[in-house]
């Protein structure tokens, strides 16, 4: 993976900044996957201590709640998307194409180029189930002040600038952007876990999904 992500992080988001030290990425590392095995409830930062053999006071040095690692590793996933995004805006021209290659992008249909212990997808397992947790609190407005939710917003942003130039009279291109893309995960989730909400309960291909992201994304813009 682009180390670009972590050395760009919030510093907000931390006490010690967990990517310069050997204990920062282990809790980092193993906090994520420990999230993902126990669920957010469940996760303590007694847990994670007893998970990589040091102290729960060690971890409070890099995190100043486990509230705050949960946000760190969000943002660490948009920010990787992000950069996906830019990468393909400068590879090909048209927004069109752009757009159907993000889709693909939000749903994971491939990992083919993941790292060889699959972080990228952990940190995607971890948005569909905990994504909505990160600014579903009363602190919402304190922590959007201080710009922790900054990569979600400046991946929306730029999607929504890939809409504008496709087409430029549509009014809702921000609310488009953030609408699909909590499709995504949504659907992915109630396909797993809540079947009669969706309409991929009997497949698990991604490419049922896309198609239906495509139908919501492009059915709004050529509607105006």
């Amino acid at each position: 993976m682009d180390q670009t992500a972590f050395s760009k992080m919030n510093e907000k988001l931390f006490l010690k900044n967990p990517d310069d030290y050997v204990l920062g990425r282990k809790i980092i590392e193993n906090g994520l996957l420990l999230i993902n095995k126990l669920g957010y409830e469940q996760f303590t930062f007694k847990k994670l201590a007893s998970e990589i053999h040091t102290t729960e006071a060690g971890i409070y040095r890099y995190f100043e709640n486990k509230h705050r690692l949960l946000i760190y590793l969000i943002a660490l996933y948009w920010k990787i998307i992000d950069e996906k995004v830019q990468v393909i805006s400068q590879t090909e021209q048209e927004p069109e194409k752009i757009l159907e290659e993000i889709l693909h992008i939000l749903v994971m249909s491939s990992s083919s180029d993941l790292d060889a212990w699959n972080m990228e997808e952990e940190l995607h397992k971890l948005i569909i189930w905990e994504g909505a947790k990160t600014y579903h609190t009363r602190n919402v407005n304190d922590d959007n002040q201080n710009q922790l939710f900054k990569p979600y917003k400046d991946l929306c942003a730029r999607i929504s600038n890939i809409i504008i130039a496709l087409s430029p009279q549509y009014p809702f291109p921000h609310s488009l952007v953030s609408s699909v893309i909590e499709i995504s995960h949504t659907q992915k989730y109630f396909r797993e876990h809540l079947p009669s909400l969706t309409d991929f309960n009997e497949t698990k291909k991604n490419e049922q999904l896309i198609s239906f992201l495509k139908t919501v994304l492009f059915g709004a813009i050529r509607k105006m």
